[in-house]
């Protein structure tokens, strides 16, 4: 059996090995700014919730400041309220059940990338749509606490923000159905009469 070893130093070598890998509790992190953290999923105990941390704490210097001439990251994408719920199964037609659990996040496609992208304190735009409501609201603070520029975000009174009701069951597969609401509202005819400016 083949398998690949990792070296614990500051860069990644590539190794194979012929013999059966052991596994190990031990974790290898290369960069010491960046945090992994592997918990449990505490509705089912048995799928691991992955996360990513940036840990100020760990670091050696100051960060290096982005000079103001680099150029943005730019966003155009979707920025939905995702509604999670988790379920025990998919209800059979005609249905209805019970969620374990629920909760709503800022979310969708465009917008986690440039929220990725703001909080690395990159120069990041995001260029999409969210409705005059609630959802909107959330989205534009998640994206403003993210460090994202939103000098590009419209907000539209014809349509609701949109949202995504992602299903998720234990044995960690989901379902998800999107509303695109905002995102779908006369776009991109609003930004085509735009001048842009970064």
């Amino acid at each position: 059996m083949s398998g690949i070893a990792i070296s614990p130093s500051n860069h990644w070598h590539l190794q194979t090995q012929n013999t059966p890998t052991k596994p190990t509790n031990r974790t290898i992190n290369p960069n010491p700014f960046v945090q992994f953290n592997n918990k449990q999923n505490p509705s089912n105990g048995r799928y691991p919730l992955l996360s990513f941390a940036i840990n100020p704490s760990k670091t050696q210097n100051p960060q290096t400041p982005i000079p103001d001439t680099s150029p943005p990251l730019v966003v155009v994408g979707s920025a939905n309220a995702d509604i999670y719920v988790e379920i025990d199964r998919l209800p059979m037609e005609g249905e209805t059940i019970s969620a374990k659990t629920g909760q709503t996040l800022a979310g969708g496609k465009g917008a986690n990338q440039a929220a990725c992208g703001g909080k690395l304190s990159y120069p990041t735009y995001f260029v999409g749509q969210v409705g005059d409501d609630a959802h909107g609201k959330l989205i534009t603070e998640a994206l403003e606490t993210g460090g994202v520029r939103l000098d590009y975000l419209n907000t539209v009174d014809a349509a609701p923000t949109g949202h995504a009701v992602v299903m998720l069951q234990p044995d960690g597969q989901n379902s998800i159905i999107i509303v695109g609401g905002a995102n779908m509202n006369c776009w991109p005819e609003p930004f085509l009469r735009r001048s842009w400016r970064w």
